[in-house]
């Protein structure tokens, strides 16, 4: 769900580190936004904050390492709200295996949500699939950071 609008730090941070569809790169050095002063409870210690609040996501954080795949983490209010990974299509047609997507310590997966993003967005420009393990219910989600920056790729959540 990183969609259109991880804002320029995202875009910085990843665009220019994807060489293409087939293999994402290692993360070259670059600028972050201003980090927080205080981490949330349980992130990754090597984890760091790549875009300010995304309205009906949070803030997004990365292990620069993982980058662009992840895992990445969602947070609001100081919370962390979601695990994620990003997975272009090539590299599902090929055949991908992401061992051991899980809540972090303290936390339990509320759902699910497996979205195909078939123009990419910042960050993952090219067609791929987010896949969102979420900590907290769809409800509260499209209550996240309402004057965050816009995500025109925002639909709220309907039962199938």
């Amino acid at each position: 769900m990183i969609r259109l609008v991880l804002l320029a730090a995202f875009a910085f941070l990843v665009s220019g580190a994807v060489a293409s569809a087939d293999a994402p790169a290692a993360m070259p050095p670059m600028k972050l936004p201003p980090q927080p002063k205080v981490r949330p409870a349980g992130m990754p210690a090597n984890a760091v904050m790549v875009s300010p609040c995304v309205a009906h996501m949070g803030e997004h954080w990365i292990a620069l390492k993982d980058a662009p795949i992840g895992p990445i983490y969602g947070t609001y209010q100081g919370k962390i709200i979601f695990t994620e990974i990003m997975i272009t299509q090539k590299m599902l047609a090929q055949g991908f295996t992401y061992l051991n997507i899980r809540a972090l310590p303290g936390h339990t997966i509320d759902h699910v949500d497996f979205e195909f993003e078939p123009h990419g967005h910042e960050g993952m420009p090219f067609p791929h699939y987010d896949v969102h393990a979420y900590y907290i219910s769809p409800a509260t989600v499209e209550a996240i950071c309402p004057n965050g920056a816009p995500n025109p790729a925002w639909k709220p959540y309907q039962n199938p």
